[in-house]
């Protein structure tokens, strides 16, 4: 009820009558007291009292992980409250990049901060009642080391959150699921530590073929009628498996035009590499290990990171047959590999023997995470898995630096000194592997050399001396250092910590 100026009484009426009792003792009747409006945020007030109780956010999965690791076949429909509680969708936008690029939207970090309870209140709201709507992907393309263009997608920024929060919930069902050699964008694992599994797998065991593949286009090729299906083994909250599919049919904006597809998912966005995990985890993991154990004859290795995998064999027969039926396994998924980055090459402890009692040259390398690998040899003659700078992504990284170079060709060399700093220990952090400092020191003094190009070009009337250089080089870029052990420590150090875990 209201008054005459419109505004509303001060408290709410409870409808409930008092329960009368028996006989006519007034005191015995139960009267029901009214409440207060509630202050504040307008946007809480509508919320349920679900989404807004206190949510732990450190023990909030502890029994979805417990349940996944405990029954492989369970399914769970209760998922979806865990992806809308406010203090994931927080820690979501915290761990965004503030730098990052905006979507379709023109959203920032920083815009979006300035009443971020409210957004976040409000975005709760709709995941939690089914009005959350993403919106299209903004196609972008980067340069690849072989000189293509790779498509990416840039999501809306509350697309972001969502599916940050996504994938964490996923991952505690997921992470139970995953088998061993799978390395891409897991929590706890790197690129290194799929390098260090490669190095150690050649190393210790009998492996003298490799087979070097590569999934041709995996992300505009994968199916979703199959994804869906192998995420329903899992997932049973219906709510979940739908946000799903709005992703996957959200469309990509190109050039201003609003493209569709019916296959695929776009790379980008913080779900593509699980379900790109998922899929292959059903597809080719699970396969790789029934195939492995019924139907080689010696020992067999798989390194797979993404889309991205190395498998070791010690006989070539073993490694022949399981290109083929890898082959017809992918395509009953609408996956083939890629047929001039597969191939079946001599590598390994007795490649090199072998091939020299043959008359043939020395073992061929592979490229795999950015690093060639070659049959090496220490300094005492035993054999190593020797990893070096790739000479195609070497290649790249100084022409992307030429390029940046020639765009900052004016400003203070401070500001070119920080910049290149940054490039140079980057590139040190990645590439700085045992016995790679050769490479390391090559490419240190070629961004140097690049620098010094371009400086000598900001003026006609003198240049810069190699004197002077070279102090610039000493004072602004780093001397590279091999900053990650050997492959056998690390992968030690690891198996220890899980042990103790247990």
């Amino acid at each position: 009820m209201s008054d005459r100026s419109g505004k509303s009484d001060c408290c709410v009426v409870p409808k409930k009558l008092p329960n009368k009792a028996a006989g006519e003792a007034p005191a015995a009747a139960e009267a029901v007291e009214g409440r207060r409006q509630a202050k504040g945020n307008a946007i809480a007030a509508r919320m349920s009292r679900r989404s807004v109780r206190v949510y732990d956010m450190g023990t909030a999965l502890d029994g979805i992980r417990q349940t996944a690791k405990g029954r492989r076949g369970a399914r769970f429909t209760g998922l979806l409250h865990h992806i809308y509680a406010v203090e994931r969708l927080e820690a979501a936008y915290l761990a965004l990049k503030r730098d990052a690029a905006a979507g379709v939207d023109g959203q920032t970090w920083q815009a979006y901060g300035q009443d971020l309870e409210g957004n976040l209140l409000d975005l709760s709201e709709r995941l939690a009642r089914g009005g959350y709507r993403p919106q299209p992907v903004k196609r972008v393309y980067i340069d690849k080391a072989d000189g293509s263009k790779r498509p990416l997608g840039v999501p809306a920024l509350e697309d972001k959150l969502v599916q940050r929060a996504t994938v964490e919930v996923l991952n505690a069902i997921y992470e139970q699921d995953f088998l061993g050699f799978s390395y891409g964008f897991r929590p706890g694992k790197s690129a290194h530590n799929a390098l260090d599994a490669v190095a150690v797998g050649v190393h210790s065991r009998r492996v003298s073929w490799i087979l070097d593949a590569d999934i041709a286009k995996f992300f505009d090729t994968i199916e979703r009628d199959w994804l869906v299906k192998f995420i329903e083994h899992r997932v049973a909250d219906t709510r979940v498996v739908r946000l799903i599919k709005k992703w996957l049919h959200a469309g990509v904006l190109e050039e201003g035009r609003l493209r569709q597809s019916e296959v695929g998912t776009v790379q980008g966005g913080s779900i593509s590499p699980l379900l790109a995990n998922i899929y292959l985890h059903y597809a080719f993991d699970l396969w790789v290990k029934q195939w492995r154990g019924r139907h080689a004859r010696g020992d067999v290795i798989v390194v797979r990171y993404a889309d991205d995998w190395v498998a070791g064999f010690q006989f070539r027969d073993d490694a022949e047959r399981f290109q083929r039926a890898v082959a017809e396994r992918l395509g009953q998924f609408g996956l083939k590999l890629h047929p001039e980055k597969t191939r079946l090459i001599e590598f390994g402890r007795f490649a090199r023997e072998n091939r020299r009692r043959r008359g043939q040259g020395k073992p061929q390398t592979f490229d795999f995470l950015g690093f060639t690998h070659c049959c090496g040899t220490t300094r005492k003659g035993h054999f190593m898995v020797l990893r070096l700078t790739s000479a195609k992504r070497l290649r790249a990284k100084l022409q992307v630096v030429k390029l940046e170079l020639r765009r900052r060709m004016h400003q203070p060399i401070p500001e070119q000194g920080q910049y290149l700093r940054a490039v140079v220990a980057g590139h040190a952090r990645y590439f700085g592997v045992p016995c790679n400092g050769a490479r390391l020191r090559t490419f240190r003094f070629q961004v140097a050399g690049l620098w010094h190009r371009t400086l000598c070009r900001r003026s006609q009337s003198h240049g810069l001396t190699w004197r002077r250089m070279y102090r610039l080089m000493a004072h602004w870029l780093p001397v590279a250092n091999i900053c990650h052990p050997y492959p056998n420590q690390r992968l030690i150090v690891m198996t220890q910590g899980r042990s103790r875990m247990r």
